[in-house]
């Protein structure tokens, strides 16, 4: 019996459990993001160093259709989004993740135009507000004002690979605005899921597009 009165099994319990817990902050806090599986696509296109990938959508665009059956980069966005945008640091390993990482702070904007509301908008006000939103001016790779131009490379010298980078960015971001809506409106209430919208203020690798 210790001179607290406290048994001494007990308190190497309590100091292992003390141990345990700090492993596993520890381990938590370096856990790496996670990445596109799509830089694995050997086949994958590319504009300048980033992926240009198929989707699947109905959206008017010049974007390959991707299968139906299979997730696309829009599904892996919202797959991904609330885990990756927890962290500030990402290493990029190919370029898929270069137009994850584009998609992801896409995603922020979007969530921080709906909360901008004083009253939170019906699903129909917030498709509205995003379809804006996604087709509004917005920098591309390359553009002085693009905030990761240090991780991208610019489309090239001819400005039809510049507009076809950002008309295949527009029709990415209606197609992953209406997404965002359904799951947001999924629950049936008519308002925004707070879980999803409680992650307005993250902003992955502490960026913004400044959409």
């Amino acid at each position: 019996m210790s001179a607290d009165g406290k048994s001494p099994d007990k308190i190497s319990d309590k100091m292992n459990d003390k141990r345990s817990q700090a492993t596993t902050s520890a381990t938590t806090s370096i856990m790496p993001a996670y990445h596109s599986s799509f830089n694995e696509d050997p086949d994958i296109r590319q504009v300048g160093n980033m992926a240009v990938l198929p989707i699947k959508t109905k959206v008017r665009g010049p974007a390959q259709i991707a299968d139906q059956e299979q997730p696309d980069i829009i599904d892996e966005t919202l797959d991904l989004f609330r885990a990756n945008s927890l962290f500030r640091n990402f290493e990029i390993k190919g370029p898929a993740d270069r137009t994850l990482i584009v998609l992801i702070l896409y995603v922020s904007d979007c969530l921080a135009k709906i909360g901008s509301a004083r009253t939170p908008p019906t699903q129909i006000e917030a498709s509205k507000q995003l379809n804006t939103l996604s087709v509004d001016s917005f920098p591309i790779p390359g553009d002085a004002n693009f905030v990761l131009n240090a991780h991208y490379a610019a489309p090239g010298s001819r400005i039809i690979v510049s507009d076809y980078l950002r008309q295949y960015l527009i029709q990415v971001r209606q197609e992953l605005a209406a997404r965002l809506v359904a799951i947001l409106y999924a629950d049936g209430t008519g308002k925004p899921s707070k879980w999803w919208m409680s992650f307005q203020k993250r902003r992955f690798m502490n960026r913004s597009l400044g959409a």
